[in-house]
């Protein structure tokens, strides 16, 4: 009898540890395969998302129904540059596309700094005035504009265009800049006040030098949205000459037939300079540069 008593203490706390290794067990697999469908999930979004992007290239460097080459070639691309305007094309959109990113960045700083560190009803009304415009969709703009830059001669103009991307760029500009500079700590602007820097030399010389990730994603913000742009275009460039990109794809589609190798062609001309600067911009995106600016202090 005693024996079974001194068994069964011992019983109980065995069989507790097996239940607790197999209930780790359970939610262990559990968890593996909650991982693998979400694995399965991201993958199938990213075939989605990839696969237009992957026939537009094969489309572009295929031979066309008309032509004599065969298996991987560049002729739909030299056909696009030899034959139509792609190359003024991508000249106008270049020069669009970089004025607006430095006229937007330029003003977008001192205007998000203010945001950021003014504390007075002044600025408050400015920023509600920032939000209310950017809840507002540029197609409400355009007619009104139209009729405003007729007037001005700035209709077929590419000034015209590079105007309404900077207005269009400069609420959500002003936004992310101000969200950024209210992550840099206030006391390092002070410090050089007090080493008797200005309130401008210390924007220059200690803001902005800190604030590289923030007009990055500032510059290419500005950068896609004027690149990109179609609406905008469409309605106040006339002219064959004055076609941005976008344009000039639309231009191969005629109402009877569509030029598809030319439009893939061009397409990928279009893929390339955003790929280009992401990845050359990549590097220079950090978090949490600025938190050891304070050490010591």
């Amino acid at each position: 009898m005693s024996a079974v008593l001194h068994a069964h203490p011992e019983s109980g706390p065995a069989l507790g540890i097996s239940e607790t290794g197999k209930t780790r067990r359970v939610l262990s697999e559990a968890g593996m395969r909650g991982r693998w469908w979400r694995f399965v999930l991201i993958l199938a979004i990213t075939v989605i998302v990839l696969v237009p992007i992957m026939v537009t290239v094969v489309l572009a460097f295929t031979p066309g129904p008309n032509s004599t080459a065969t298996g991987f070639t560049f002729e739909n691309l030299a056909n696009v540059f030899n034959g139509t305007l792609a190359a003024t094309w991508l000249q106008n959109s270049l020069v669009t596309t970089l004025s607006t990113v430095v006229v937007s960045v330029a003003v977008a700083a001192p205007a998000g700094y203010v945001l950021s560190r003014g504390r007075s009803k002044a600025v408050s009304g400015y920023s509600l005035l920032l939000f209310v415009m950017q809840s507002l969709p540029i197609i409400t703009s355009v007619v009104p504009l139209f009729i405003l830059f007729a007037g001005m001669g700035l209709v077929d103009n590419l000034l015209g265009i590079t105007i309404i991307y900077v207005g269009s760029t400069m609420t959500v500009a002003t936004w992310m800049m101000a969200a950024y500079f209210d992550s840099i700590p206030i006391s390092l602007e002070e410090a050089s006040w007090i080493d008797g820097c200005s309130v401008f030399g210390s924007f220059t010389k200690v803001v902005l030098r800190n604030s590289l990730p923030g007009i990055l994603s500032t510059a290419i913000f500005a950068f896609l949205l004027a690149w990109n742009d179609y609406l905008v275009a469409i309605v106040f460039l006339r002219s064959n000459e004055i076609f941005t990109l976008p344009m000039g794809v639309q231009s191969f589609f005629q109402q009877n037939a569509t030029d598809w190798t030319s439009v893939m062609a061009l397409a990928v001309v279009m893929m390339l300079p955003p790929i280009i600067v992401f990845a050359t911009l990549n590097k220079y995106f950090s978090v949490g540069g600025i938190g050891g600016s304070l050490a010591g202090r």
